[in-house]
């Protein structure tokens, strides 16, 4: 029997907790939600680094062949209901979608009511280098589970914006990301010792970057910044900004959602997928 007919393990999967960050509680009236009728979706484990890495899947209940693969990385508040809803949202379009908890090692955000604190006492501890590994690991435990190494995208919000575009520029089998909101510029630390414009020299996999005009917190200038560095580098890269939207206009569970740009940005997304053969 040849590697390829072996039988594709199952990953066990528990349901996961739906509870979203207290830190961005009580939810807006438009959140929205995914079910999971003919998914396969819960939380699971990933070895990663020695330790076992928690994380949430979904995928099709049913398929034949390899199912194309999404890295979903998470905003400043975790893997909570948010991010696992985005997983159902594209297990729904055929993709095995995984979002591993990657501040598991620092702490949880759960734990933390104030936005300060989640960014003081747990994000600001995540070394780039630490994600950027357990990412690699993610995408190699997908290949081992159903997904086909060939066609590997990335997506991430916010905090997980940023770390799209680093992401492009680490694994060279990766085919395309879309990076929501993520910072762009800023002070290098020991933790972070570069940034997206620091590395788009280096991008080896298509990116489209969504952004909002009226973001306070990603200022125009830094995308156009981006912009110019992109295009110096001849890179593969698009970014698109929606003058009416400010900062996690994708969060429907936030007074911050902005419908059209949501959509609009969830439909590019998709065909970004699908333009550079991710399915």
């Amino acid at each position: 029997m040849k590697n390829d007919d072996l039988p594709v393990p199952t990953p066990q999967v528990k349901q996961a907790p739906t509870s979203f960050a207290p830190a961005v509680t009580p939810v807006a009236s438009t959140t929205l939600h995914t079910d999971t009728e003919g998914l396969h979706a819960g939380q699971t484990t990933i070895p990663s680094q020695g330790e076992d890495m928690p994380a949430y899947l979904a995928r099709p209940e049913n398929y034949t062949g390899k199912l194309p693969i999404v890295l979903v990385v998470q905003e400043i508040f975790g893997v909570h209901e948010h991010i696992q809803d985005i997983c159902r949202r594209l297990a729904k379009q055929g993709y095995m979608a995984i979002a591993p908890e990657l501040y598991f090692r620092q702490g949880d955000p759960r734990d933390y009511t104030e936005v300060s604190d989640i960014i003081s006492k747990v994000v600001g501890k995540v070394p780039d280098k630490q994600v950027l590994a357990d990412l690699d690991h993610t995408a190699h435990w997908a290949t081992q589970h159903g997904g086909d190494k060939s066609k590997l995208a990335i997506t991430g919000f916010c905090w997980g914006g940023r770390i799209t575009w680093l992401y492009a520029a680490h694994n060279p089998q990766l085919k395309a990301g879309v990076a929501w909101y993520g910072k762009l510029v800023g002070d290098k630390t020991l933790t972070s010792p570069s940034h997206p414009v620091d590395k788009a020299v280096d991008l080896s996999a298509p990116v489209l970057g969504l952004y909002g005009g009226a973001d306070a917190g990603i200022p125009l200038e830094s995308v156009e910044t981006m912009r110019q560095a992109l295009r110096a580098a001849n890179a593969t890269a698009e970014i698109v900004v929606y003058p009416e939207a400010g900062h996690a206009f994708h969060a429907d569970y936030r007074p911050s959602y902005n419908p059209e740009a949501a959509a609009d940005g969830w439909q590019r997304m998709l065909q970004w997928f699908e333009q550079y053969g991710i399915k």
